[in-house]
């Protein structure tokens, strides 16, 4: 696997034989922008992002695309070494993985084996150890799947047909509170509890990652982001820019930039990734199988 500037497959059509080109155009493509900013209080951006995208169709197939996002916890000591541990380990993790290997078991792997390595890092930080913790959001695609794992309250939305859908829950006490019904959900956006997280990577040596699988289609839009960008804008705000913006780095500019007009208290940081098609299978024991 190789990371590439270019922000679609990188193999031109007329390189192909008449059945390769034929099996191109049924497989999984993908457009994105992504974009991050300290904001306008933050003396140093704490986030991390990055992604790992197929060098050619047969990598396509065998391992897919990789977009990672995490935020460094703020109170922690070197949030942003955490943050920047997390995205190399899951990207290095993801261009060794077995081809083929399931997302939904090769995800939460990576994001165990980075929990441990931010743990480990802060222990030998300094003399006694140093506090480094981080959230996280992982989405890998392949066919015509999308897997999501996440720690903290980093968050994955869904925009189809104009509207979001928020596919991760955040692991903060103040949704906690909600999911057992104590508040309702405009309490827990407004609680002080919002940004108390539960979980996060580097606290300890183990980590429950929870995962996410949807099946999407083409016109559908991922959008990855950490708490600088949705607690700053409506999912309606990022439905609308992404929208109406063709051009995937323009709409990740402009979100990051109303983010920082409505509040701009905290770090910035999106990913959004354009579905431009998709190689529908079936899935049989774990295995996925051509539909005709």
């Amino acid at each position: 696997m190789i990371e590439n500037s270019a922000r679609t497959l990188p193999v031109h059509p007329a390189s192909l034989t008449p059945g390769e080109r034929s099996a191109q155009t049924s497989m999984l493509d993908v457009d994105f922008g992504e974009h991050s900013d300290v904001g306008k209080v933050r003396e140093q951006n704490e986030d991390s992002h990055g992604h790992v995208i197929p060098a050619n169709p047969a990598q396509a197939r065998s391992h897919g695309w990789l977009f990672v996002l995490a935020d460094g916890v703020g109170g922690h000591e070197r949030g942003e070494v955490a943050s920047r541990i997390a995205v190399d380990c899951l990207r290095e993790g993801f261009r060794e993985s077995r081809a083929g290997e399931p997302h939904t078991t090769l995800l939460p792997r990576l994001a165990e084996k980075a929990n441990l390595r931010v743990y480990e890092a802060g222990r030998a930080a300094a003399p006694g150890g140093a506090r480094m913790a981080t959230t996280l959001v992982a989405c890998a695609l392949r066919h015509d799947r999308a897997v999501v794992a996440h720690v903290g309250d980093s968050r994955c939305y869904l925009i189809r047909r104009g509207r979001a859908t928020q596919l991760t829950g955040d692991h903060t006490v103040a949704n906690e509170h909600f999911r057992m019904g104590l508040i309702s959900a405009g309490e827990s956006s407004q609680s002080s509890n919002r940004h108390m997280l539960l979980r996060s990577l580097g606290n300890d040596m183990f980590v429950n990652v929870e995962l996410n699988q949807t099946q999407v289609a083409p016109g559908d839009i991922l959008l990855l982001c950490c708490d600088g960008l949705h607690g700053a804008l409506e999912a309606s705000d990022m439905a609308r820019v992404v929208t109406q913006n063709h051009n995937l780095q323009d709409a990740a500019r402009q979100l990051v930039q109303l983010a920082n007009e409505r509040d701009g208290s905290d770090n910035i940081s999106v990913q959004v990734i354009r579905i431009k098609g998709v190689e529908r299978v079936g899935m049989y024991r774990g295995r996925p199988y051509k539909l005709r």
